[in-house]
This record gives C-alpha cells, sequence and structure tokens, in this order.
C-alpha cells in the first residue's frame, strides 16, 4: 500500500511539472515567425516547406546551411512543413512538446538516480521555467536546441539502465542516441565527458 502512494505521488509531481510548463507558455500558439533565421529555415526553405522528401533528406545529411549540419533538426522541420504547412502556432507547439518530454526524463532520470523524488521535481521545473530556456522553446530555428536535448536525455538514461544493470543491447542504445543527438546539434559532442562526471557521481 505504502509503494502505491508513492508511485501516484511522483506521478503527480509529473503532472505538476507539465502544468508548470503549460503555465510558461501557455501562449506561445499565438506567436509567429521572427526575422532572425526562421527565414533560412522555414518561411524563404522552399525545400523545407515542400515536407519530407527524398530531394529534402539527401540535402539535409549532405550539405551545410545557415553555418550548421544538423540533419535531424532539418528533418523534424521538414515534418512540421509536411503536416501544418508554415502554421507558426503549431511549429512552436512542436518545439513545447519536445521542452514538456526533456523536463519530464530530466526528473525521472535525477530521481532514478538519487531517489530524492522533490529534489529531482526542483531541478526538473528549474531546468523547464528557467527564463534561458525560452529562447530555445519559443525561437522556431532553436528547434535543434530541444531535440538534440530529447537525445541527450535518453543517451543519459539508457546509459543509466546500463550502469545498473550491464547489457549489450543497453550499451548499443548509448551511442545509437548520441549520434542522434549530434545530427541534431554539434555542440553535444561534450556529452561524454558529461558521462564520466556521472560514473563519479551519483553512479
Amino acid at each position: 500500500m505504502v509503494k502505491q502512494k508513492k508511485w501516484n505521488s511522483g506521478y503527480f509531481l509529473y503532472l505538476l511539472l507539465i502544468l508548470a510548463i503549460l503555465l510558461v507558455y501557455h501562449k506561445i500558439p499565438e506567436f509567429d515567425f521572427i526575422n532572425y533565421d526562421d527565414p533560412d529555415y522555414i518561411t524563404n526553405n522552399q525545400i523545407v516547406q515542400l515536407g519530407v522528401s527524398l530531394r529534402g533528406l539527401k540535402l539535409a545529411f549532405t550539405t551545410f546551411h545557415v553555418a550548421n549540419w544538423h540533419p535531424l533538426t532539418w528533418v523534424s522541420h521538414m515534418i512540421d512543413c509536411h503536416f501544418f504547412g508554415i502554421n507558426s502556432g503549431m511549429h512552436h507547439l512542436s518545439s513545447l512538446l519536445f521542452h514538456i518530454i526533456n523536463s519530464v526524463l530530466l526528473m525521472f532520470i535525477f530521481y532514478k538516480m538519487t531517489n530524492a523524488k522533490w529534489k529531482s521535481f526542483l531541478i526538473a521545473l528549474l531546468f523547464a521555467a528557467h527564463p534561458m530556456h525560452v529562447e530555445s522553446v519559443v525561437w522556431i530555428s532553436e528547434r535543434k536546441d530541444v531535440l538534440s536535448a530529447f537525445f541527450w536525455m535518453l543517451t543519459i538514461l539508457f546509459y543509466l539502465r546500463y550502469a545498473q544493470k550491464p547489457d549489450f543491447r543497453k550499451y548499443v542504445a548509448v551511442p545509437l542516441c548520441f549520434i542522434l543527438a549530434l545530427l541534431s546539434k554539434p555542440m553535444v559532442v561534450t556529452l561524454p565527458f558529461v558521462l564520466l562526471i556521472l560514473d563519479f557521481w551519483p553512479l
């Protein structure tokens, strides 16, 4: 019976975290594209506006654009355009969805590593609502940030599972998610050093 109560309170904190994010970003569907980078990424980018296509996928993986090589980010914009056209509100909601998932994953990861439920919640809440994240969530061209964070969190989650109970399939999932994170944003190259720090504490 006590165990069931722990699960219920845990679910409540996840729900509270999601509600806090929605409270902060509830006006996001009303926002438009902006004139900085958004034209290069979406509004003036005919390849992206065509949605998912073989030509678009080829260009995403073989060319640099806007001084970056992040093919998965391009693909995510193509998927949005495929389903929503250039409806800015829906593009914003896609980024918000990634931010919500990332925040929930962060809380889950810290809870699994430390077994400190409330502290994990507060860390995730700080990550979710901190003003420094507004640009990443609200600026559509920063999709690369929330997308790479998603695969970053998955990399850490699979590494945690592998460290707790080594298994080849869990091990393979770690570099796979790391590669997907790199394909979203090259800055994720620092992630292996984070894993080394986690080995020191708390793993």
